[in-house]
């Protein structure tokens, strides 16, 4: 269930939730084994879904968030109202710092992230309390 304040819908926290569970199986993930998938929910209601996709030059490779966002900005989306993340452990992994800062170009401090173990059960925290103090474009506004 959708928190009581949160902006996603309950029927939108499950389509949310199955896209980014069912992504990991898109992971190109040779030499980790470490699957993740992302679905991001648009403010216009579309879901757009990311893996992670390592090289064999390892900083190369790309998060599924990244992926996501990324995916989602090139098709014209610049609104969004949750992301959920997916992953094979317990209990979920947070997205690391790099796509912290990379999702907070294109949030707000209450966006919230949902993060799946491999169970299927979640937790949410906002992008404020995964990235306290963040810099985001507001910053750089003249």
């Amino acid at each position: 269930m959708a928190p009581i304040n949160s902006p996603v819908t309950a029927q939108e926290l499950q389509i949310l939730s199955t896209k980014a569970i069912s992504a990991k199986d898109s992971a190109y993930c040779p030499y980790s084994k470490f699957q993740v998938g992302a679905c991001i929910l648009t403010s216009s209601g579309e879901f757009v879904v990311g893996a992670n996709v390592e090289n064999a030059s390892y900083p190369v490779g790309t998060c599924a968030e990244r992926v996501a966002f990324g995916t989602a900005i090139v098709a014209g989306h610049k609104q969004f109202k949750a992301i959920a993340v997916a992953t094979n452990i317990k209990p979920a992994a947070s997205p690391c710092g790099m796509c912290r800062q990379f999702m907070r170009e294109f949030t707000s401090a209450d966006f919230p992230v949902y993060m799946y173990d491999a169970d299927g059960n979640h937790t949410v925290k906002t992008m404020g309390e995964l990235l306290p103090d963040s810099f985001g474009p507001d910053d750089l506004s003249h």
